[in-house]
């Protein structure tokens, strides 16, 4: 028998806020997390723009020995892990058997953070100074790890590695994990710490990232002077429970998570099939498993990276998907616009964001669109939050690669 699937708890580390209700109620306020970077010196840079996490201490919150073994995206993870395991109850004695508690937390590229440190070091100091904890500070799957650890979650345990969709894929798995019995309750969700002179040389030139040097208008997705998205950082983990399971320990719920899309396009290695047909397939796949009745009022937390091929597709994707008339009718916004591109977290930050609009009845806006693309013509929230009376939610994620994800969630109500 297949088993319903609810968010019990939150987690997050962004731009905005240290935690997922500040993070959420920083989006209703329009709050830009864009800044210039403070990581390192970008004076001989193109780009100097970028969504840092700010005050972080790691040391406070994990203890110096934690804090210094792990890389910052697995750092992100962990204190986002125990925010969504508080928030939950999961982390109450007697909550859950570990054996049937999972974590799927996925990276799009892992410690690149540590890469580059320890690259340097090799090429300054010989094979020596590299570090003994360099391969587990740096391989992708160790925030998976190190939250099962930490959780003692003994159950299904799945990093995921799709570029920018990847904690779209992290949740959508996980529910498709509790829905057909192999848990009762999955920590998922994703987590990046990108912000580095590697990666941001290294998406400047394939022409990924803006350069345009104001905060406040360099993300502005669906807006016809848009030029490329805004680096971002952090982490979400949402804890995903079967219902009943959920019930029985009087656990809070906060949406209900309840189809699930996944495709490729195989087109290209960056751009998106301009035809939209693979975005439109993922999105057609989350609306019939949940059984979405558009009618009964959708948001779309849109992928919305802010440049040229990303937004026209994706609008034309949810036209296909959905209909002319139901995608016209929807209320979408962008939260990029806020927390920049997260990259693997991103998917989960929007999740979050979607499940608050279902729960709050509010959406969050689409901050800096001022002139809207004529290739982008649906109803993208401009400037400022509205009131929001809908059932249904989907958030959509695009990757590099091809990699399309698609979440429906759905506001939940006793039976």
């Amino acid at each position: 028998m297949e088993r319903r699937v609810v968010i019990t708890g939150m987690g997050a580390i962004t731009p905005l806020a240290l935690n997922a209700e500040g993070s959420w109620q920083a989006m209703l306020a329009g709050t830009c997390g864009i800044a210039p970077i403070t990581a390192f010196d970008t004076t001989e840079y193109k780009v100097h723009l970028a969504a840092e996490v700010k005050g972080f201490d790691a040391a406070g919150l994990l203890g110096k020995a934690d804090a210094r073994r792990n890389d910052r995206n697995t750092q992100f993870a962990l204190v986002a892990s125990d925010q969504a395991m508080a928030s939950s109850g999961l982390d109450r004695e007697g909550a859950i058997d570990p054996e049937r508690l999972g974590v799927y937390i996925g990276s799009g590229v892992g410690g690149i953070a540590t890469t580059e440190e320890q690259v340097n070091r090799l090429s300054a100091g010989g094979a020596r100074k590299v570090s003994p904890f360099f391969i587990p500070m740096m391989i992708a799957n160790m925030a998976a790890g190190a939250v099962s650890i930490r959780h003692h979650a003994l159950g299904p345990t799945l990093p995921v590695v799709t570029a920018c969709a990847t904690s779209t894929n992290t949740i959508g798995e996980a529910f498709r994990a509790i829905k057909h019995g192999y848990a009762d309750a999955i920590l998922a969700g994703g987590t990046e710490a990108a912000i580095v002179p590697v990666a941001i040389a290294g998406f400047t030139s394939c022409m990924a990232l803006s350069k345009n040097p104001d905060p406040k208008t360099a993300c502005r997705p669906f807006d016809a002077n848009r030029d490329g998205f805004v680096m971002g950082e952090g982490a979400a983990v949402l804890a995903l429970e079967e219902l009943e399971h959920a019930r029985a320990r009087g656990a809070n719920v906060i949406a209900e998570v309840s189809g699930y899309g996944n495709t490729a396009d195989a087109y290209h290695i960056t751009s998106p099939d301009p035809e939209a047909a693979g975005i439109a397939r993922a999105i057609e796949q989350a609306v019939d498993e949940a059984g979405v009745d558009v009618a009964e009022g959708l948001y779309v937390n849109a992928h919305g990276t802010s440049t040229k091929l990303n937004d026209s597709s994706e609008t034309l994707g949810l036209k296909r998907a959905l209909g002319e008339d139901a995608a016209a009718a929807a209320h979408v916004s962008s939260t990029k616009s806020m927390t920049g591109h997260m990259l693997g977290a991103t998917g989960a930050v929007e999740a979050m964001a979607a499940a608050c609009s279902l729960r709050d009845g509010r959406i969050a806006p689409t901050i800096g669109l001022s002139e809207p693309d004529p290739a982008c013509d649906l109803d993208y929230t401009p400037g400022s939050a509205r009131d929001f009376d809908g059932r249904w939610a989907l958030s959509t994620s695009l990757g590099f690669g091809g990699h399309n994800a698609v979440l429906a969630l759905e506001r939940y109500e006793e039976a």
